[in-house]
């Protein structure tokens, strides 16, 4: 792949005396601080996207008659090449230059003369990096639905197979009433449902053109922010200029959502690390995504989900990132957002890439069904059942709950590992309500049908759950 040039010592200073600003300033800075503040390590990743954005500035540049359509027309087709070239890997960004947006703009320079230096009318740095940022954000955004939509549609397929797979449901890590493994996976897609919502919101918010803003105050000349808007894609410019260059609100807001994501996959992970273990032997990772121990060769770890589980921190820090750096700036543009792209980039690329471990080690596992079902019975998971199936009878609430946990007391006391274990008589001894029909009602599988109201894990009810999860798709 050959570079646009191989610089030598000479031309490498040369590229520093003429970046884009470089005639205000008699001394240059010297090459160390150059780099310092150079960005094009960073947004080199949106150089397509730049071209995209000078495509449709030059063209309404030649509509407005603000530089010769000829002109227009030329540069434009060069762009084109330019970007040709770098799709095909005939060109790569060089990165001894200050900016992606240098670098183009030099390209063209190089290549047409003067019409190249046409490019830049109307327009600065700063609503150009803006511009360039969204347009990225806008495809990444993309890339990040299709991540949580192949995630969700793992889970779903799943739970379709389990929805009368019954396990314990746990609070404060306490076995506490039964569920099926069905209800507990559509409790993971629900939170990523809510996560492909915040993603699509943001998307709705961030859809506005600022090209055209210039620094922060626009620009004399009869630019059309309409057309460039409408030619790339966005449903309207941008309201303010000075908003339009300050503003990194979208930034945020899909940083706050990678955060997020990461953290539902982080609690999705630790659960599948705990139901990993000798101890629960609820699920037995495939090997392929297991590893094993350096030294006890009986180890199967389950390093993937703990690594997702970790990258949580990772997607924390970047949000907390760019919170510190907008949280003290003046409202215009300050250099101090060049640092907003790297953390958001991480953030995005961190939260895809493990969306989609965890699609894959969730596809292939194995599910002991009847070591979960087992686990229901001790622990007294029906406690509450008890308490209900009095209600029902008749009994207030606080007598009932009163009643039932006199009748776990007494379970214990004798050794016994479930209500079911006390005869019809030992029962009666607690309430007079108690009739035959409560060994039936106590089976883990009855009672989890028997909470069918909605949200709850009835089989008929989690089927519904996952056809509207699925609609939502």
């Amino acid at each position: 792949m050959q570079k646009h040039n191989e610089h030598s010592e000479s031309e490498k200073e040369s590229a520093v005396k003429s970046v884009l600003w470089a005639g205000r300033l008699e001394e240059k800075p010297s090459e160390i601080a150059f780099k310092f503040q150079a960005s094009i390590k960073v947004d080199k990743r949106f150089v397509l996207e730049d071209i995209a954005g000078s495509r449709a500035h030059v063209v309404m540049l030649g509509k407005e008659g603000i530089i010769p359509p000829d002109a227009a027309e030329k540069i434009d087709q060069e762009l084109g090449k330019i970007a040709d070239e770098i799709k095909s890997g005939l060109l790569s960004v060089d990165e001894s230059f200050e900016d992606i947006h240098s670098f183009i703009e030099s390209l063209l320079t190089e290549r047409l003369g003067d019409l190249g230096r046409m490019v830049h009318a109307g327009r600065s740095r700063n609503d150009q990096v803006a511009l360039d940022f969204r347009l990225y954000l806008k495809h990444a955004v993309s890339d990040m639905e299709e991540a949580i939509i192949h995630a969700l549609k793992t889970l779903l397929d799943l739970a379709e197979k389990h929805l009368e797979s019954i396990m314990p449901g746990y609070t404060h890590l306490q076995r506490a009433q039964c569920v099926t493994l069905a209800h507990h996976l559509v409790a993971w897609a629900s939170a990523l449902n809510r996560d492909l919502g915040r993603f699509r919101d943001a998307l709705c918010r961030m859809d506005e053109s600022p090209l055209g803003s210039g620094a922060l105050a626009g620009s004399s000349l009869p630019l059309n922010r309409g057309l460039t808007a409408s030619v790339l894609g966005f449903s309207r410019p941008t309201l303010n200029s000075m908003d339009s260059v300050s503003d990194r609100d979208f930034a945020l807001e899909l940083a706050a959502a990678c955060a997020i994501t990461q953290t539902h996959l982080s609690r999705f992970c630790e659960d599948i690390v705990i139901w990993s273990s000798e101890e629960f032997k609820f699920i037995d990772l495939a090997e392929a995504w297991s590893t094993g121990s350096s030294i006890m060769p009986q180890k199967k770890n389950p390093d993937f989900a703990e690594l997702v589980r970790a990258k949580a921190g990772r997607t924390a820090g970047n949000f907390m990132t760019l919170l510190m750096i907008l949280k003290g700036l003046p409202y215009a543009y300050g250099k101090d957002l060049q640092e907003d792209k790297e953390a958001l980039f991480d953030s995005l690329d961190t939260a895809q890439s493990c969306l989609g471990i965890f699609a894959g080690m969730i596809q292939s596992a194995h599910w002991n069904t009847e070591r979960m079902e087992s686990a229901c019975i001790g622990g007294f998971l029906e406690a509450t059942d008890v308490a209900e199936y009095l209600v029902q009878k008749g009994l207030p609430f606080r007598k009932a709950h009163e009643t039932a946990a006199f009748i776990v007391r007494d379970c214990i006391a004798a050794g016994e590992r479930s209500v079911t274990e006390r005869s019809l008589d030992q029962l009666k001894a607690r309430s007079d309500l108690f009739e035959q029909d409560i060994y039936e009602r106590l089976l883990p599988l009855n009672c989890v049908k028997a909470r069918n109201l909605s949200g709850g894990p009835a089989p008929q009810e989690v089927q519904r759950q996952i056809k509207v999860l699925r609609s939502a798709l």
